[in-house]
């Protein structure tokens, strides 16, 4: 039997979690320096009651080697003769590293994959390879597929605020919004490691047709729709109303993001991921 491991910064949605019974590692995100597990001390809900405005001081920490250890070991005990184990992008978070420390004190063989992407890109990588194994695929087959997906993974989305990506730096966003001539609000595009800007809007329609438009209509696709606070479910039912009537369009799913994500982010955002539907 292979194992399944993946971290919570990959916002994985439950019913995912159940039908192949995947070990969550969670990130750890502070709030005015009070540490919270995603997913265990905390969930979304909770997160965004908790940081209204003006925002709180948030920030996020790895998974320690010994978090990967005991999802390793709960997946060993349960019957598990080796483990694929996807985390977030090594370049985006020191997670990776800690699934590597961990793997080598692992029961049974770990097979590593670092996505290269960040948050439901992370669960599209871990689908493709999970997917793999239900229809009889090997560890390293698996893990190969889930390898081969990840460039080709793609993401859009808004920002209503740019004042915590500045302050978690992981994008130079405002070198970014200034070459697009963007001062706040505006829809972003990424794929693998670039970053771009496709433009801005006055309201939800706008912004919502400004980031269907990222999306490929002349090859098939599947996606996931992201909510995130209660307030931009608009933008959510729209994504999801115009996608499913689109052909090439295979299967849409909604994730939520939390806490390890918009502690990032900031609350007020949404947007969409996107991969081809067949990548074999």
């Amino acid at each position: 039997m292979i194992g399944l491991v993946i971290d919570s910064s990959s916002q994985i949605p439950r019913d995912l979690v159940e039908q192949y019974q995947v070990e969550v590692v969670p990130i750890t995100v502070t709030i005015d320096e009070e540490p919270f597990r995603e997913g265990v001390d905390i969930d979304a809900d909770a997160f965004y009651e908790m940081v209204g405005e003006p925002l709180p001081d948030i920030g996020t920490s790895q998974p320690s080697p010994g978090e990967f250890v005991e999802a390793f070991e709960t997946l060993a005990g349960n019957g598990a003769s080796e483990i694929l184990c996807v985390t977030v992008a090594d370049q985006h978070s020191g997670t990776f590293n800690s699934a590597r420390i961990a793997s080598d004190m692992a029961p049974v063989p770990v097979r590593l994959v670092n996505s290269g992407t960040m948050s439901f890109g992370v669960t599209a990588c871990f689908w493709e390879a999970a997917e793999a194994i239900a229809q009889g695929a090997s560890l390293e087959d698996a893990a190969q597929r889930a390898e081969a997906l990840a460039p080709n993974i793609a993401s859009t989305f808004i920002l209503q605020s740019l004042d915590q990506v500045r302050k978690m730096g992981r994008v130079d966003i405002d070198a970014v919004a200034a070459d697009a001539g963007i001062d706040d609000v505006g829809v972003y595009v990424t794929k693998g490691s670039d970053f771009d800007v496709a433009g801005n809007g006055s309201t939800i329609q706008e912004l919502s047709d400004l980031m269907l438009a990222q999306v490929p209509t002349d090859v098939e696709v599947r996606t996931g729709v992201c909510l995130a606070a209660p307030e931009m479910f608009p933008y959510t039912e729209i994504l999801e109303a115009e996608l499913a009537e689109r052909d090439n369009v295979l299967g849409t799913v909604r994730y939520r993001i939390g806490p390890s994500v918009a502690a990032h982010t900031g609350p007020g955002t949404a947007g969409l991921f996107w991969w081809p539907a067949d990548s074999a």
